[in-house]
C-alpha cells in the first residue's frame, strides 16, 4: 500500500464554492471525475506491478531540454497580462513526448506533446507556470461524462459508434481525433502546438499556441523507430531552436465555447498573437541523467498564476487527475516530488 495522497499546495486554488463565472459545471461532474482517476490510477498501478510507474498520458519522452524564456517587449496593452505584463527572461524546461499511454514506434499516428515549464515565477503556488500542449488545436472528448465513456469502451472506435442509432455516432469527435492522428511528424522542433483547452487572460479567456520561428530543422530521417528523439538530438547537436508563444484572446463567445474543447475557435477571427519567445539552446540531453529528471517532473495545467487560471471541464478533470497521477507515481518509484 502506497501512503495516501495528500492535499495539494501548489496548485492554483479552486474559486470559492468550486466555481467560477467562467465555468458552467454539471451536477453530474464531480463523480464523473471520480471515476476516471479511478479507472486512470488502477491502469498505472497495474502497468508498474514490479517495475517503474510512468504517466498514464505522454509517458514516451523524446527528450526533456533546457531553454529560456523570454516575455517579449513593446507588447499591446491588451497582452500585457499576468507573466507578461513585464518584459523579462526566465529559465524554462521543455519536455518533447508522444501522447499514447503505451509507448510504441513514432511512425505511429499519435499526438505529439510539448510541456513548458517556466521557473521562478513570482506569486505561482509552485514558483512555475507550465503549458501543456499537442499537436493540434482542439481535442476530441467534450466533457468529463463523455471522457468516462472513452475510457470504458473497449475498443475505441466504440467510443464514436456507441451503437447503431446514426444520432449517437461522434463524427464531430472522430474528425478532431483523426486530425490528430492522421499529422505525419519527423521532428518535432518542426510542428506548431496548441492549449486545445481555454485559459483565463486575467479579465477574458483565451487558448496559446507555440509556433516554431526561422527555417525548419532539416533533421528528418524516419528509419530508426524512436527517430523523434533521434532527430531533436541531432537537431540541438547542431544549433538552438526557437517558438514563440502565442496568446489567442476569445473574441466571440457565441462560437469559441469554454466548456467544448472539441471545437477549434477562429484564427481569423481571433489571431494568435505572440507574446513571448522560447528558446532553445543547442546542448546534448540525451542521457540517463536528464532522462530521469524529466522522467520525475510534474506538468499540469494547474501549476501557474491565478491570472492564468485554466477554464473548462476538460481541465477540471486535468487537476484532479494529473496530481492523482503525479502523486502516485512518484509514490511508487519511491522518488520525492518537487517542482525544479
Amino acid at each position: 500500500m502506497t501512503a495516501p495522497l495528500q492535499q495539494p499546495s501548489e496548485l492554483i486554488s479552486e474559486p470559492l464554492g468550486g466555481v467560477s463565472a467562467w465555468d458552467n459545471t454539471p451536477e453530474s461532474e464531480p463523480a464523473a471525475i471520480a471515476a476516471i482517476v479511478r479507472a486512470i490510477a488502477a491502469r498505472v498501478r497495474a502497468a508498474a506491478a514490479g517495475g517503474v510507474a510512468h504517466r498514464d498520458a505522454h509517458p514516451k519522452a523524446h527528450g526533456c531540454v533546457e531553454a529560456q524564456f523570454q516575455v517579449l517587449e513593446n507588447l499591446p496593452d491588451a497582452m500585457r497580462k499576468g507573466l507578461f505584463r513585464t518584459p523579462a527572461s526566465y529559465r524554462a524546461w521543455v519536455r518533447f513526448s508522444n501522447g499514447s499511454e503505451t509507448a510504441q514506434p513514432d511512425a505511429v499516428g499519435d499526438g505529439r506533446g510539448m510541456a513548458i515549464k517556466v521557473l521562478g515565477v513570482v506569486d505561482s503556488p509552485s514558483a512555475t507556470q507550465d503549458f501543456v500542449m499537442i499537436n493540434a488545436p482542439a481535442f476530441f472528448v467534450r466533457d468529463a461524462a463523455d471522457y468516462v465513456e472513452f475510457q470504458a469502451a473497449a475498443n475505441p472506435l466504440r467510443f464514436f459508434f456507441p451503437g447503431w442509432n446514426p444520432f449517437q455516432f461522434r463524427l464531430h469527435e472522430l474528425a478532431m481525433a483523426r486530425a490528430i492522428t492522421a499529422q505525419v511528424v519527423s521532428n518535432q522542433l518542426n510542428v506548431s502546438y496548441f492549449s486545445m483547452t481555454p485559459y483565463l487572460f486575467e479579465d477574458q479567456a483565451c487558448k496559446y499556441s507555440a509556433r516554431p520561428v526561422g527555417p525548419p530543422s532539416p533533421f528528418q530521417d524516419r528509419t530508426d523507430p524512436n527517430f523523434l528523439r533521434e532527430n531533436l538530438a541531432a537537431s540541438l547537436a547542431h544549433t538552438e531552436a526557437a517558438f514563440d508563444l502565442c496568446v489567442q484572446l476569445r473574441s466571440r463567445p457565441e462560437t469559441m465555447p469554454i466548456e467544448d474543447p472539441t471545437v477549434v475557435w477562429s484564427e481569423t477571427e481571433a489571431p494568435f498573437i505572440p507574446v513571448a519567445r522560447l528558446t532553445i539552446p543547442a546542448q546534448s540531453f540525451d542521457t540517463p541523467a536528464r532522462d530521469a529528471f524529466g522522467e520525475n517532473l510534474s506538468f499540469t495545467p494547474w501549476h501557474g498564476l491565478d491570472s492564468h487560471r485554466p477554464l473548462g471541464g476538460i481541465n477540471r478533470v486535468r487537476r484532479r487527475v494529473y496530481e492523482t497521477i503525479s502523486d502516485l507515481r512518484h509514490q511508487l518509484n519511491g522518488v520525492a516530488r518537487a517542482e525544479p
